[in-house]
């Protein structure tokens, strides 16, 4: 592709999704849930001794995404056996931890695979409240500026089975949160105000299958609007489907053999994209804009090669760019599903990658970060090591790359 059609398309993309430099990095994959950071001019180069403005140890074990709001940036981190749970809130000038405050005591917790940590799921933040989510272990609403808990609910039941991993959203005056386990497997919409239920959805699907363990998954939701409607886009094991987020009345379904997936959908083009989770993960683009079962009706394509089961795709403009668990890239046309380009980047991926400033950041469990042109023609731009590896996914404000590996928070910018 040639520079100034490069250049077009990227134009074209920051006039349907926004130019404005993001200001704040309120959930999972950020203020749309894609994993973009528009206008960010971002390094493309550092080490633990090249733009590093700070680094902060945060204690005991935690996957949390950072989110920032303000000059707060608050995580979630456990202890390695679950008895503890907390949430770290760190200044984002200076680096220093303003709280960290204890919110859960578990005498005897679950069973959580060495791969996940009991402090998985990314927090939700606006203006004033920030809400940290362990699962069915607990749901708390703190006050940012003195980290008082305002509420909380620890009587929604789930045996998440291998540890919790599904993060909440906040649209409107509500917060959505998965709770699909072993045992239960459902959707709740409570009040961000005061925690109270709104509305709570058993998954209708028919599992076809009386194990636990192919009923559990560990996605986030998304909300769309399509036609004047909007869409709560709910995927699980087995099925994903769409809510209305008023009520949660089931608008469409599809039906898909993978279960356990982490993987938050995307949307654009009129497509819906989706991964299925572990069993041989699949990619699907559906057309949100049926009623019912739409499996046999409303998908575009579907692909079922190097598809990420735990790593988010970014979809720039009319390609989507992945990174399956072992570490192989691919470019696909984002409306036919064809192959643009495939190449092994190397390492173990679990973390989501970003795009920013024509680049994509692919970030390993090995501490490396390999960074592309978002291009439909491959082109390694730097490869960068820091000292621990990513499990968390990034947060970008302003020109300002947040990282935390498996032991500190970074902030990352060009000096």
């Amino acid at each position: 592709m040639k520079p100034y059609t490069i250049l077009f398309s990227t134009l074209l993309l920051l006039l349907a999704t926004g130019t404005r430099a993001e200001t704040n990095w309120p959930e999972f994959r950020g203020p749309r849930g894609d994993g973009q950071a528009h206008e960010a001019t971002l390094p493309t180069t550092w080490s633990e001794t090249e733009n590093i403005v700070w680094k902060t140890p945060i204690h005991d074990r935690g996957w949390s995404s950072p989110v920032i709001w303000g000059k707060q940036i608050w995580m979630a981190t456990a202890t390695a056996d679950g008895k503890e749970m907390f949430a770290v809130c760190v200044d984002r000038e200076s680096g220093d931890v303003l709280f960290d405050i204890k919110l859960l005591e578990n005498e005897e917790p679950a069973f959580c695979h060495k791969f996940n940590s009991y402090a998985s799921c990314t927090p939700a933040i606006e203006a004033g409240r920030v809400y940290m989510h362990f699962g069915s272990y607990g749901t708390f609403c703190l006050d940012t500026a003195t980290g008082k808990t305002l509420w909380s609910r620890t009587d929604l039941p789930c045996d998440h089975w291998r540890g919790p991993g599904s993060s909440p959203i906040i649209d409107s005056d509500r917060l959505f949160v998965h709770y699909d386990g072993y045992d239960y497997q459902y959707i709740v919409a409570l009040d961000k105000q005061t925690g109270k239920t709104i509305w709570k959805k058993d998954r209708s699907t028919d599992f076809g299958t009386d194990n636990g363990d192919l009923k559990k998954a560990y996605c986030t939701p998304l909300v769309i609007e399509v036609n004047g409607q909007r869409q709560l886009i709910s995927p699980f094991a087995k099925a994903t489907m769409a809510y209305d987020p008023a009520n949660g009345d089931e608008l469409w379904h599809i039906r898909y053999p993978g279960h356990s997936t982490p993987v938050r959908p995307l949307y654009g083009h009129g497509l819906v994209f989706l991964t299925t989770g572990f069993s041989k993960a699949e990619m699907y683009a559906v057309r949100p804009t049926g009623q019912g079962d739409v499996t046999e009706s409303h998908v575009a394509w579907q692909r079922k090669e190097n598809i990420p089961s735990k790593p988010g795709p970014l979809l720039i403009g009319d390609s989507l760019y992945l990174i399956d668990d072992a570490g192989v890239a691919t470019c696909l046309d984002a409306l036919t599903g064809e192959e643009i380009w495939k190449k092994r980047v190397g390492g173990n991926h679990t973390a989501a990658p970003l795009y920013a400033d024509g680049k994509v950041y692919f970030f390993s469990q090995e501490g490396k970060t390999t960074v592309i042109a978002a291009s439909r023609d491959y082109e390694v731009l730097a490869t960068n090591e820091l000292d621990a590896g990513f499990m968390a996914s990034p947060a970008v404000v302003g020109n300002q790359l947040y990282l935390r590996t498996e032991t500190h928070l970074y902030r990352i910018e060009q000096k």
